[in-house]
């Protein structure tokens, strides 16, 4: 697990938390998260606001060099409708409890045993979610990007179901 955040403090703290159950790595950046991650790093957890590179540019190289790490978000930065074309599992505003992020990082564990599919499916729900939680259904019914991430929202979970339903849920 590699945890990247920008203020020390609170990235030892994830770790301190994390420790006893994980193998946890830090990052101060997302130059320094992109040096030090590797295939063995399962989870990741990336605040969104750093300096020198954001967690966004460095989710988004993460993802360009192939990495399939399970992300969580976790940051100050309320969601907004440029989350529905982030490539990240959940999303975690701060400030974080350790029960919170003990459950994020659970859940994201397990998940990485499930197929495409089902994981496609957990993110754009957690996407969807986020953003019910900072925006008011005016503002979703009036947004195209959280229409389309409804759309494609029914079509995941039709395909998870599918793929659940023939008893082929492992990761190829």
């Amino acid at each position: 697990m590699l945890v990247v955040d920008d203020e020390v403090e609170i990235a030892r703290a994830y770790a301190a938390w994390l420790r006893d159950d994980y193998e946890v790595q830090t990052a101060n950046d997302g130059r320094e998260a992109l040096a030090v991650v590797s295939e063995s790093v399962d989870v990741m957890l990336l605040d969104r606001r750093m300096p020198r590179l954001s967690g966004d540019e460095a989710l988004e190289r993460l993802r360009a060099r192939g990495y399939d790490v399970r992300v969580a978000m976790v940051t100050a930065v309320d969601p907004d409708f440029d989350v529905v074309e982030m490539p990240f599992d959940t999303y975690l505003t701060k400030p974080v409890q350790e029960p919170d992020l003990h459950a994020a990082v659970e859940t994201l564990s397990a998940l990485a045993e499930y197929d495409d599919a089902v994981r496609r499916e957990f993110a754009l729900a957690e996407k969807r979610a986020a953003l019910e939680v900072a925006k008011s259904p005016k503002e979703l019914s009036s947004d195209d990007r959280f229409t389309r991430l409804d759309e494609a929202l029914s079509e995941a979970r039709c395909d998870a179901i599918d793929r659940l339903g023939e008893g082929d849920h492992a990761a190829a």
